[in-house]
């Protein structure tokens, strides 16, 4: 009879097994620690943070350090029975429940409030772990409510979620909250170094830092694409291979893309273009690594650590290329692609769309270039013009000329001002979304200019810039915002753009609007409608 031998997942083989092997959570570790050393152990603590960041693996080391026969102990023996029995997931004392497929009330009853009024069987504490807690119903958290306020001294819960605001407050207030962090690219690829090599993988550094750019900070989905990756390479995991596991493109070519649309190099855009479908790239994840190399370039150019500490070959490659693209390009294209990747798919024609975008974005804020114009063969005639004389230099005595005022768009906004409008644009939609008292009022507002540091936004009604400029609430929920957008750097200035008689003023500016809608789309009808009637037409 042939017998089944499963294979252990990596993200299971290599889960912490002390607090010493947690990475990336030392505040949580030492603050456990620290309390543990004092036996001040709470009844309920609450884990919050992004997927696969530790929470359960937490919980299960505090469950043996709570347990281990040699303490309540800092660091969990790993040899005694209480230990042994919790990492092999068989303990009757720790009791784990995922709250997504057992949210009923009838299963917290069961499963929770009945079962803490027994002594521990064998271990010093009963412990309650329950993953994904904000899926409970809310039935479910008014039974647990109830015994996490007033527990037995044998039994500590242990809540994990990655939602903490769909945590009832009456919840939260019991439990002490420790808040886990997604792992930098450094440490995920750090972690990912020694699973490769305590599983004798050969690999390219350049290809487990792509791996820990794609997890998003997060330590088992890192180890478990990594596990594909293993599964389909050719005995070395290679940065080509795990590229065309993830749909993403190679460096190489997202560079030659960016240095094309540097140069308004139209017909090498399409080219790029159409090798990277034959590859079949489709248009969101072409999107997707452009916006990821402008995103390491962009750290780069400003000396923040990428984490391709473990490849020198792809930190020369990143600050080779940022300086050949300079900073104006880099954080243009990385406000533009970033609006193009929201719409990529609503599009009914991604291949040409995309296409045009590239083409639109690499030719705003210059000039078109202009052909190369053809000698003409000289004749008798031009052989005989006289040379026309060379212009004078400048001396001492003459005025000097004065610098000439920024490069313009084609539009006759400089490149500085489309930036703010666009993040401005961005912004707006932010709040919108967000807060939508603040978001109405500022779909009728412009970046007017730009001077310095200093963006100054105009609003069709003096009460709207007054709201901005003096409600401290307000501003800050702004920033909030743009903060987050390529022109951060620049202070935002609030004024009104209305006349007295109340008709806004007509002042030359960059602006990138927001449809027109609701309230606002009435009010234009109307205002149209009304012009368009004439005196003799109205009744009196």
């Amino acid at each position: 009879m042939n017998s089944i031998v499963s294979n252990l997942a990596l993200y299971r083989k290599y889960r912490s097994q002390t607090f010493a092997d947690l990475i990336g959570q030392e505040h949580v570790v030492k603050t456990l620690q620290s309390a543990i050393r004092q036996n001040k152990i709470s009844h309920a603590y609450l884990f919050t943070g992004p997927r696969g960041t530790g929470k359960t693996s937490t919980a299960r080391l505090l469950a043996k350090a709570l347990n281990c026969e040699n303490g309540p102990a800092a660091e969990p023996c790993n040899e005694c029975e209480a230990c042994v029995s919790i990492t092999n997931g068989n303990c009757l004392d720790v009791i784990e429940m995922d709250a997504a497929s057992e949210s009923k009330v009838e299963m917290v009853r069961t499963s929770v409030v009945e079962a803490s009024e027994y002594m521990p069987s064998s271990c010093r504490y009963r412990v309650f772990i329950i993953d994904e807690v904000h899926d409970l119903s809310p039935k479910a958290f008014d039974a647990l409510l109830k015994t996490i306020e007033e527990p037995p001294a044998h039994v500590v819960f242990i809540l994990a979620t990655t939602e903490f605001n769909k945590v009832p407050t009456t919840v939260r207030s019991r439990c002490q909250r420790f808040e886990f962090h997604r792992g930098t690219i450094p440490e995920v690829a750090g972690r990912l170094e020694y699973v490769a090599k305590a599983e004798g993988i050969e690999y390219e550094p350049s290809a487990l830092v792509a791996i820990a750019r794609m997890s998003d900070g997060g330590f088992r989905d890192a180890l478990t694409l990594l596990e594909q990756a293993i599964l389909t390479s050719d005995e070395k995991v290679t940065l080509q291979q795990v590229y065309d596991q993830l749909g993403l493109i190679a460096d190489e070519s997202t560079d030659k893309l960016l240095a094309a649309m540097k140069a308004r190099n139209v017909k090498e855009i399409i080219v790029e273009l159409e090798q990277i479908y034959r590859l079949g790239r489709d248009p969101r994840s072409i999107l997707e690594s452009l916006l990821m190399r402008l995103a390491d370039l962009t750290r780069a150019l400003y000396g923040v650590e990428v984490g391709a500490s473990i490849d020198s070959s792809a930190e020369a490659s990143l600050a080779s290329t940022s300086a050949d693209l300079g900073e104006a390009a880099i954080l243009k294209y990385r406000s533009e692609l970033s609006q193009a990747h929201r719409f990529a798919r609503d599009v009914t024609l991604p291949r040409l769309w995309l296409e045009s975008e590239l083409i639109r974005i690499s030719s705003q804020g210059q000039e078109p270039a202009a052909p190369a114009k053809q000698q003409p063969v000289e004749g008798p005639a031009e052989k005989a013009k006289p040379s026309e004389p060379e212009p004078k230099k400048a001396t001492s005595d003459q005025p000097k000329v004065p610098p000439a005022p920024p490069v313009e768009s084609a539009n006759g906004q400089s490149d500085e001002m489309v930036l703010v409008a666009s993040a401005w644009a961005t912004t707006v939609e932010g709040l919108m979304g967000q807060y939508r008292s603040a978001g109405n009022r500022l779909s009728k507002s412009k970046i007017i200019k730009v001077n310095g540091n200093v963006a100054t936004v105009g609003f069709d009604r003096k009460v709207d810039a007054d709201f901005f400029d003096r409600k401290l609430d307000a501003q800050k929920k702004v920033l909030e915002f743009w903060r987050e957008t390529p022109a951060a750097k620049y202070e935002l200035k609030f004024v009104s753009r209305a006349k007295p008689s109340g008709r806004s003023t007509e002042v030359e500016q960059a602006t990138v609007e927001l449809p027109v809608t609701g309230e606002r789309l009435r009010e234009m009808g109307h205002e149209v409608l009304g012009q368009a009637k004439k005196p003799d037409e109205q009744q009196d």
